[in-house]
């Protein structure tokens, strides 16, 4: 998934800097004996915070080393701004991208600093190591927590409604029924922002291994398909579903990711298909954001195996035009450590748990990240199929916003993004297609 981590463009001006060539252990220092580190980051509120707060710490404790933050866009735009930037040798020291699948596409053994058996490991959980390495080498410590991606849902409604979190489809529509009776919106929409409509796809991916548990490694392969599998299919029928019994809100073709949340927050809107990560940034306005919205799994067909599909940390990565590596892996160290986690936690409320050793969720931990918790500790949890594959179309968002506008039938959809998916496995060279 483009993460969420995935989020609403932002104009920016690529900077247009000298290529660094070489990757010492340290550029000289200023003449005060400081050292300064670029860092690029992401533009969602919650991204921004989280790196001020890790570079505000992180300063405050090594004097001698200043951070300059900038910000990217979001979605495509900003995955072009890393690659074009790392492929022209004008990349920052350091900076926050994706982990998972799309880290393949940086060719990370030519443009990163491999970080494997370094110390600046030493805190990160074994459990996150995978999604950060390629061909056998880690390149990345976790930028934030953990996220959960299937259905923010507003607790207010649902007790007001009498109404239990659903662990079937069924249930879960019937739930939308009632809620729509009761003259609130069932389920937003917001294709406004395309990346949001891929939700009830890619976080149905704990259904999917739940009925075919081989279908990452097969799918990888070029074996297993989403229109031929209809598990895989089920996240397009889903987006269909909810577009068919008119439970979306009216507008959603124009509604944006932060009119979706308003409207969750607020309790105009019962559901939102999205990740547990957005919340954080709302408290300052919505205090209530805090207890009024919980999480639960996209509802498959099977209750007793009801689990929630979660998305591992983004990653800060180290670019091989770096001069300053000894400042960067410091830098690396600290974001990868209990205090750099607490750093956090004093301006961002976690949305889940983090991927550092000693971290824990404070006691008044947001509701979402409760949730999420609570799978964790029952083992129904999922990788997001993108940690599990190399394998990701870059048309999906286009495709699930015309299958959840009615436009295109989820078997066209599921067949659509088959042959997306395959030009891109073309391209990467993987025996099967």
């Amino acid at each position: 998934m483009k993460t969420s981590h995935r989020t609403l463009a932002a104009a920016l001006a690529v900077l247009a800097t000298a290529a660094l060539t070489s990757c010492g252990s340290g550029a000289e220092p200023a003449a005060d004996g400081t050292v300064t580190l670029t860092f690029m980051t992401g533009s969602d509120q919650s991204t921004v915070d989280t790196s001020k707060a890790l570079a505000d710490a992180f300063m405050k404790a090594n004097p001698r080393i200043k951070i300059e933050v900038e910000n990217q866009p979001g979605g495509g735009e900003g995955d072009n701004v890393v690659k074009t930037r790392l492929s022209t040798g004008e990349m920052t020291d350091v900076f926050w991208y994706n982990s998972g699948s799309l880290l393949q596409a940086l060719n990370p053994a030519q443009t990163l600093v491999d970080l494997t058996g370094d110390p600046v490991l030493a805190n990160v959980q074994p459990e996150y190591l995978p999604v950060v390495t390629q061909g056998g080498k880690v390149y990345g410590v976790p930028a934030t927590t953990l996220a959960g991606g299937g259905i923010l849902y507003n607790r207010k409604v649902y007790e007001q409604l009498k109404l239990e979190v659903p662990k079937t489809w069924a249930e879960f529509m019937a739930n939308n029924e009632k809620i729509k009776a009761a003259g609130i919106t069932p389920v937003i929409g917001t294709f406004k922002d395309t990346w949001t409509s891929q939700i009830f796809v890619l976080a149905d991916f704990h259904n999917v291994r739940a009925a075919v548990p081989n279908f990452a490694r097969d799918y990888t392969a070029g074996k297993a398909k989403f229109a031929t599998t209809p598990a895989a299919a089920g996240g397009f029928r889903h987006l269909a579903d909810v577009h068919a019994k008119d439970y979306l809100n009216e507008g959603f073709g124009s509604a944006t990711l932060d009119q979706g949340l308003k409207m969750l927050v607020e309790g105009k809107g019962a559901h939102y298909a999205m990740l547990s990560g957005l919340l954080p940034p709302l408290l300052a306005t919505y205090p209530q954001t805090a207890t009024d919205v919980g999480l639960f799994g996209v509802p498959g067909t099977d209750a007793a195996k009801h689990g929630v599909t979660v998305w591992e940390p983004p990653a800060i990565y180290i670019a091989k035009t770096t001069e300053k590596l000894d400042a960067a892996k410091k830098f690396l160290a600290f974001v990868a450590s209990p205090a750099g986690t607490e750093a956090v936690n004093t301006a961002v409320q976690p949305s889940g748990p983090y991927r550092v050793k000693g971290a824990k969720l404070p006691d008044d931990a947001i509701q979402v990240a409760k949730d999420l918790q609570a799978y964790i500790d029952r083992g129904a949890t999922t990788p997001a199929l993108e940690f599990l594959s190399p394998v990701k179309g870059p048309s999906l968002e286009q495709i699930t916003v015309a299958v959840g506008s009615g436009l295109t039938k989820p078997a066209e959809g599921a067949a659509q993004y088959d042959q997306d998916v395959a030009k891109q496995a073309k391209q990467l060279g993987l025996a099967g297609w």
